[in-house]
């Protein structure tokens, strides 16, 4: 909505700014007190201390995290590259056809997570697909989970890519696969890099599946901080919170700032 009376924007900035630090900022200020905290019996914490970090990077908060990475980013690749299949496929078909096929890629963002991880524990848990209690199964729910969001993104990033330049190299004699390696996924590719950020922070935060279906050994950070928390241990979890938010951060920045060198 545009305001353009001085009045509005303040009334609408102090607005911002109000929602932002009660709904953000002292929560997650809250969470990095407790973090540093010896004890917090009060109204606020008492004592300071870094054991809560230290043991996040050990023992089992260690394989948390290395089981997060790994996950997130065996999920994401593989979501972009079959994001990026079908996108590409779509095109070649009626208007009306990437109407309801593009429904059914969508499809996966409108199930409740929870569902997603039920579906998936009941149809693998046996037969000649079984993987329950093996990495893939993980694998295979966060990929359901960020493939409509990988999709998107892409398919965004086609429709800005003018389709003259694709004809001028067909005109020129590339064939198809020289024209989709050398114009169509360079010119992609700032919205491929996007596409592998979001995914990557979706499948690093996602708890509601994986806590359904996850084997001994593969261990999220989100699981593994919803256990603390669970028992009692409000500390440690909150320490392996600020590590998770930190790490996802930095690697959605250093991916937007690689997206946005690619597109100048």
């Amino acid at each position: 909505m545009l305001i353009w009376s001085s009045k509005g924007r303040v009334a609408a900035g102090a607005l911002a700014v109000t929602l932002f630090t009660v709904f953000f900022f002292l929560p997650l200020a809250v969470i990095l007190m407790s973090s540093l905290s010896q004890q917090w019996n009060g109204v606020l914490p008492s004592g300071f201390t870094l054991t809560h970090f230290v043991n996040a990077f050990r023992g089992a908060a260690w394989d948390s995290l290395f089981a997060s990475l790994v996950i997130g980013f065996c999920a994401s690749l593989f979501a972009l590259l079959c994001g990026a299949w079908a996108a590409l496929a779509l095109r070649e078909y009626s208007a009306k056809i990437q109407k309801y096929l593009g429904l059914v890629f969508y499809l996966p963002s409108a199930i409740p997570s929870v569902s997603v991880g039920l579906g998936i524990l009941v149809a693998f848990s046996q037969g000649p697909l079984q993987m329950n209690g093996t990495f893939w199964i993980v694998l295979v729910a966060h990929f359901v989970l960020i493939s409509a969001f990988t999709f998107s993104n892409l398919s965004t990033g086609l429709t800005r890519i003018s389709a003259d330049i694709e004809s001028v190299a067909s005109s020129l004699g590339a064939s198809p696969w020289y024209r989709l390696r050398y114009v169509t996924l360079p010119l992609l590719m700032p919205w491929m890099l996007s596409a592998l950020a979001l995914s990557l922070s979706l499948s690093m935060g996602e708890l509601g599946a994986t806590v359904m279906i996850y084997p001994p050994g593969w261990t999220t950070l989100p699981v593994t901080i919803f256990s603390l928390t669970d028992r009692g241990n409000v500390a440690d979890g909150a320490a392996l919170t600020i590590v998770l938010v930190g790490i996802t951060l930095l690697l959605m920045m250093k991916l937007e700032r690689l997206a946005q060198r690619l597109q100048k």
